[in-house]
């Protein structure tokens, strides 16, 4: 039987909730590296025992940890690169925080790499920096599977929020990776998020959050559960939209009342500016803390560091924790997999156990 416990690295770690998800999945953070002080403090605050590491990734280094960590996994922000001929080689890619993550995987050599990002990665600078980002990894030694774009409302989360992944696999491991499966038969709403139910044993706890100033409230006040800008009478819209009503586009995100019974629109660092309302059901006022917490499903005791906006911008960037953790299953039966091949049964040579089985 294989008891080997699986380790990861993980960079732009935030307030935790792929970390949180990676865990509930069974692996071990051996070292987590963010930059954000409060965020950092988030993640000390909840796993005093956790390795934070607070600072600038580019000062970051872990040689030795070189073969003994078996994932790195990392949220590092979109950037465009410098390209220096027709391929992207590693060192074309200095000076962006995915030449970081590439470091320090190049360093450490794990089994597996997960990097995640928006969606928008897909297309930006028309798809040249996501193919840089393969091309430098396949450099380093990784095989890149087809990227793959995860709905978070089919892993147990109530909220219309899409990540894209990137999976790497060491070029010595044969052994197949298998993206979560999809849920698409039991979808989660705000229900699920803020009531007592499916997701949660008890209604949301109470918290502090943001308010809207006193017209802006006046305005929402008549936008009913699961409506926006549009179901206002016309003179409001234009008074609310200003020159944004001459332009195309639906902009459904804009003075948003979101209903009990659909998923939240994908989260923001901030629930109350324009572009991104996200509204309460019955109450004209933006979500709370925890409630945005429950929207991304972090659990009610995983509590956030520093002052309101920074909490709300902590819990809007993050992996909603249980999409975290279908990824982190797949990255667990993965690894089961690769150890389990290597150890195809051989008789040991040591004396010692001569006869028995060995893993290695």
């Amino acid at each position: 039987m294989n008891n080997k416990e699986y380790t990861v690295i993980e960079l732009f770690a935030g307030a935790g909730g792929l970390a949180l998800g990676l865990e509930a999945a069974g692996l071990k953070c051996v070292a987590l590296n963010e930059l954000s002080i409060n965020a950092a403090k988030t993640l000390k605050l909840n796993r005093p025992n956790w390795n934070v590491i607070q600072g600038d990734v580019k000062k970051v280094s872990f040689p030795e940890l070189k073969g003994k960590v078996d994932v790195v996994t990392g949220g590092f922000p979109c950037q465009a690169f410098s390209y220096a001929g027709k391929r992207l080689g590693f060192q074309d890619a200095r000076g962006t925080l995915f030449y970081e993550f590439a470091r320090i995987v190049k360093e450490t050599m794990p089994a597996i790499c997960v990097g995640e990002n928006v969606r928008g990665l897909l297309n930006h600078e028309k798809g040249k920096t996501l193919a840089g980002m393969i091309s430098i990894l396949d450099e380093i030694g990784y095989t890149v599977l087809q990227p793959r774009v995860l709905k978070a409302i089919h892993y147990n989360t109530p909220q219309k929020r899409e990540r894209l992944v990137i999976v790497g696999i060491r070029k010595d491991i044969n052994a197949i990776f298998e993206y979560p499966k999809p849920n698409t038969n039991e979808l989660f709403t705000l229900t699920d998020a803020l009531k007592k139910g499916r997701l949660y044993d008890i209604d949301v706890p109470q918290s502090v959050g943001a308010k809207y100033p006193k017209r802006k409230k006046e305005i929402i006040d008549l936008v009913p559960p699961g409506g926006y800008w549009r179901d206002l009478p016309l003179e409001i819209q234009k008074e609310y939209m200003q020159q944004s009503f001459f332009l195309g586009g639906g902009k459904t995100g804009m003075a948003r009342r979101i209903s009990w019974f659909e998923p939240s629109l994908t989260l923001t660092c901030s629930p109350a500016q324009k572009q991104t309302e996200r509204c309460h059901p019955d109450e004209t006022r933006p979500f709370t803390v925890r409630e945005y917490a429950r929207i991304q499903t972090f659990p009610d005791d995983w509590q956030f560091a520093g002052p309101i906006t920074d909490q709300y911008k902590q819990i809007g960037n993050a992996v909603p924790v249980n999409l975290g953790k279908a990824i982190g299953e797949s990255i667990y039966n993965f690894l089961e997999k690769v150890y389990h091949k290597r150890s195809i049964y051989q008789k040991s040579q040591d004396p010692v156990v001569a006869g028995q089985y060995i893993i290695f």
